[in-house]
């Protein structure tokens, strides 16, 4: 099923909501220093470190079309599945930590009604450090047919910002973007009791692609 929400031209990529504070001032310094270095030796240097500083900006804050597999529950993020644990309550936590290479853009594990969206203030470790778990973080509950679905964006050490796109009450499809995590960061995800987990530690995901669960 295409991604159609806020759909970029064919062929383009679109980039990510909520860049725009870092992006914008990035974009115009560089096109300021590269005006100037037509004239001025000391602004071409200058404009060689901030034309690439813009260049990674615009890569990172891509937000590519997906075409949304099919299946019960999807990855929400892009990155490496970094740990996959059991919790008390019978349900299975499945930890993707995503580099400041990936697409930071995620997206709803499956279709349904978002009940909660809570942001709870924290540290700033990295997100593959143990002691993460006390970082700022959104806690994201969603009412889906497989019952109530918690999935958690944990901020890192160069993240400091998440932006949720959709409030408390929206209807969600599967695959579609609900949150931006600004540079390198984490989302965990809780599989229900009785559900088995598809991937492995070590293994690469993709927003919308690839498929957490097995039938």
């Amino acid at each position: 099923m295409p991604d159609s929400q806020n759909s970029a031209p064919r062929g383009g990529v679109r980039l990510a909501r909520g860049a725009s504070p870092w992006l914008l001032p990035t974009v115009a310094t560089a096109a300021l220093s590269l005006t100037r270095a037509r004239k001025s030796g000391r602004w071409a240097a200058v404009a060689v470190p901030t034309t690439a500083l813009a260049a990674g900006m615009l890569w990172f804050f891509r937000d590519p079309e997906r075409e949304i597999t099919q299946g019960r529950v999807i990855s929400p993020a892009d990155g490496v599945v970094q740990s996959i644990m059991p919790w008390k309550d019978g349900r299975t936590r499945v930890a993707i930590f995503m580099s400041p290479l990936n697409v930071h853009v995620n997206r709803a594990p499956l279709a349904g009604t978002v009940t909660s969206v809570e942001h709870v203030p924290g540290g700033f470790v990295p997100a593959f450090n143990k002691e993460s778990e006390n970082n700022e973080r959104v806690v994201w509950h969603f009412d889906t047919e497989l019952g109530d679905i918690e999935m958690v964006q944990i901020a890192g050490a160069v993240a400091r910002r998440i932006v949720p796109y959709v409030p408390q009450g929206t209807k969600v499809e599967q695959g579609e973007r609900i949150g931006l995590i600004r540079f390198g960061s984490r989302v965990d995800i809780y599989l229900p009791e009785g559900v088995e987990v598809a991937v492995e530690v070590g293994q690469a995901t993709t927003a919308g692609v690839t498929r957490i669960d097995r039938d």
